[in-house]
């Protein structure tokens, strides 16, 4: 098996990943940088993939392989702090996370996607344009989570079946319903979505999360 690191970012290198083959990309990796990656990959019939950053740049990998379907490659995340991602998929941070990403065995995971082709790996924030109130609707499957106004929607990923949560944030409301399904769809006047930290640079009328029809590989 081969095992290869992708570092996203100037991040340390925990030293059980020090020895093995290391290729640097921006934080939030591009498609040709993901590329480049895979080639080494490719010649394995059990390729496995170490992704050494942050949730974002393990969505951008995700995102890429769903896109080349080439989700058949083993993905270990080595977080470099907590992040919804981690605690998602219990994959430890730093250290901890670099042993099992060397020795762990992969599982299928269900994957979470958008309908605008981008994979969610930690969680998902939906609001009105410059943080207005949403004025809309939302549903997790057939259950309304909302209608009229919210706050905000906020949507993640289970790490296991159905797929995602999501719930709507009104008014000073401490304790979330979260609501389990299979896809969560938002329709409001406008809407900007953020995923894993990362705004979208533009508004729109509706978001859809759901779960992809292949899983991907999770080491742990």
């Amino acid at each position: 098996m081969t095992r290869f690191v992708l570092r996203c970012g100037d991040v340390p290198v925990p030293i059980t990943l020090a020895s093995l083959s290391t290729a640097s990309a921006a934080p939030i990796p591009l498609d040709d940088e993901i590329d480049e990656t895979l080639v080494p990959l490719d010649t394995d019939s059990a390729p496995r993939l170490i992704v050494l950053g942050r949730d974002a740049a393990l969505a951008a990998v995700l995102t890429r392989l769903m896109r080349l379907e080439r989700l058949d490659i083993e993905i270990a995340y080595v977080p470099v702090e907590r992040s919804a991602g981690s605690a998602i998929y219990r994959t430890g941070t730093g250290a901890a996370a670099a042993k099992r990403a060397v020795s762990g065995k992969a599982t299928d995971v269900p994957l979470i996607r958008d309908d605008m082709g981008i994979v969610l790996v930690g969680k998902a924030r939906i609001d009105g344009p410059d943080g207005d109130t949403l004025f809309g609707e939302g549903f997790v499957d057939d259950t309304k989570i909302f209608e009229g106004k919210a706050n905000s929607v906020h949507i993640s990923p289970t790490g296991e079946f159905p797929g995602l949560r999501a719930c709507a944030v009104r008014g000073q409301l401490r304790r979330l319903r979260w609501v389990p399904g299979r896809a969560a769809q938002v329709g409001a006047e406008g809407i900007v979505v953020t995923r894993d930290g990362v705004s979208s640079d533009r508004t729109v009328r509706r978001s859809t999360f759901y779960r992809h029809t292949e899983p991907w590989k999770l080491v742990r």
